[in-house]
Order: structure tokens, then sequence, then C-alpha cells
């Protein structure tokens, strides 16, 4: 089946730097590399490379979120969340993020009554409900295109993140070629940024992060790791990327609260609300620096 798929729509892969999946590992996540969630496999919940959602792993963290609500309740949750209301991927995404950080709410027969009820898709709380998985890489098809991300970070079943890689053995290559990647992602696989929150581009251990309406000079590095302090010198970027943006808590903080969307006519613009000390140059004051 992946020989035929290869063959069909040239499907190619990149190497990442093997430290960006440690440190997923360092801070808590599984971390799976596509031959482990082979299709079929029933505790991913992937029957198809066009799925970007992996069902069975929403439905498993949704029971343990919402462990008073019945399965009529989580099914209509489900539902909802996975249910395509417009063409236009940035209403979806921004519908999408109402839903996590609002809950869901629901209307469901129940032993022959309708219920209103709201379900939750993130524990905010306990994160040991939650479910942190990162996969390396990820085959997405949709139509006649297919593309494999580097890295899809999921939380709770749900691809929230995506990673680019740009090859460390090119001396060409630039961060602008991989934001040029995510274009093409975006454009060509659309259905896996409906539920994007971040999109992250690293270059050996040097790393950017920036928003599905970012431009490429948007794209900023993470300067510190808890928010106060800097890093010792030397500290490779990739590390503190992952570590300041993909914590569990704090990258429930960042969905929550510095995720912000500006409505300006028929357009929608998707904002990471940095604080000011998350991108500074360090020790300069320039909060870019030089791709």
């Amino acid at each position: 089946m992946t020989r035929k798929l290869r063959r069909r729509f040239d499907v190619t892969q990149s190497v990442i730097t093997p430290s960006l999946l440690t440190w997923f590992e360092v801070i808590g996540y599984t971390v799976l590399l596509e031959p482990d969630i082979a299709l079929g496999k029933h505790e991913i919940g992937r029957s198809s490379y066009s799925d970007v959602v992996l069902y069975q792993r929403l439905h498993s963290a949704l029971q343990k979120i919402n462990p008073t609500k019945p399965d009529e309740a989580i099914a209509a949750a489900i539902h909802k969340v996975t249910c395509t209301e417009s063409s236009d991927l940035l209403e979806n995404n921004f519908r999408f993020h109402k839903l996590l950080t609002n809950g869901v709410e629901v209307e469901y027969l129940y032993n022959e009554e309708i219920f209103d009820d709201k379900v939750w898709l993130i524990d905010t709380y306990n994160l040991l409900n939650n479910d942190w998985l990162a996969i390396h890489p990820l085959t997405v098809v949709e139509g006649s295109h297919a593309h494999c991300p580097d890295v899809v970070v999921f939380i709770n079943g749900l691809p929230l993140a995506v990673i680019v890689s740009i090859q460390p053995s090119d001396e060409q290559s630039t961060f602008k070629e991989g934001y040029q990647r995510i274009q093409t992602y975006i454009e060509q696989i659309p259905k896996l940024f409906s539920y994007n929150i971040f999109l992250v581009i690293t270059y050996a251990n040097r790393a950017r992060v920036g928003t599905l309406t970012s431009d490429w000079q948007e794209f900023l590095p993470w300067r510190t790791i808890d928010g106060e302090d800097f890093p010792a010198k030397g500290t490779a970027e990739l590390e503190v990327l992952i570590q300041g943006i993909f914590d569990k808590r704090r990258f429930l903080e960042q969905v929550l609260h510095l995720i912000v969307f500006e409505e300006n006519g028929t357009s929608i613009s998707k904002k990471l609300l940095r604080r000011p000390f998350c991108t500074i140059q360090y020790p300069k004051k320039s909060s870019r620096q030089g791709w």
C-alpha cells in the first residue's frame, strides 16, 4: 500500500534532527514513527492516509476528560469537531479554535430525551488526562496530492502543530524554503491545517514559529523556556522552542491565552501574542534575527 502510494504521488520524506524527537520525549510526549501507525491499528484510529484526526485517540481522550458524559454526547462532539462547515480554511480554523477553548456545545438523544450539554476537548486542570503524541513523518493524502510533513503534534488525537525541517546538508537551504513548503502543504492538503495552532520550521538546531497567516518574516525564534529567564549561552534554539512552547502546561496556556484571531472585513488574521521576552534577541534588543 505504501509503496503504491509513493509511486503514484512521488512522496518524499526528509531526515529531521534526532534531537527534535528527543526533546518531545523529554517533555513527556509519546513519539511514534510512521511505520508504528500502520493503517488499521485500532489504538491509533487511522483507517486511511486521508485521515488527519486520530479518531480512536480522540474518543478515548474525550471519555477521560468528560467522565460523566454519555457516549452519545462524546459522539456528537466528535461529529461537530470533525465536520467541515466552510470551504475557507481560516474560517474552519477559527471555528475549531473556539471549540477547543470554549468547549463543544452538543445536543443528543439519551434515554428517549433530548439533552443540551458541553464537551471539553482538552483538560486544562489535569494534564495527565490529555493524550500527547508526536508522529514522524505523517503521510497525508487529499485529492491528487500527497505530502509527508516531518512531524505532526497531536493533542487528544487532533493535529495541533506541524513541524517542517530543512535539510542541514544543503548549505543553500534557508528558513524561507521551509515556509514555502508549508504554503504548499496548506494549499494542497488543507484539511490537516483546519486544526492547526502552531507552525514550526527547523534547520539543524535552529527553529522558528508562526501561524497560518504569518508571513515568512514573521516566523521568529523563541528565546526563553520558562518565560522568565534566558537560557544559558549556547543553548540550541530548537531546545528552547520545543520546551518553551510544547511543554504541556505552557502549550495549553498558549492555546487558551496567546492565540488571537482578528477579523478585517472578509479576511481573518491569526496571531500569536508573543510576550516581548519570548522573542527578544539576547543580548541584543532587536526582536528579529536575520534568516
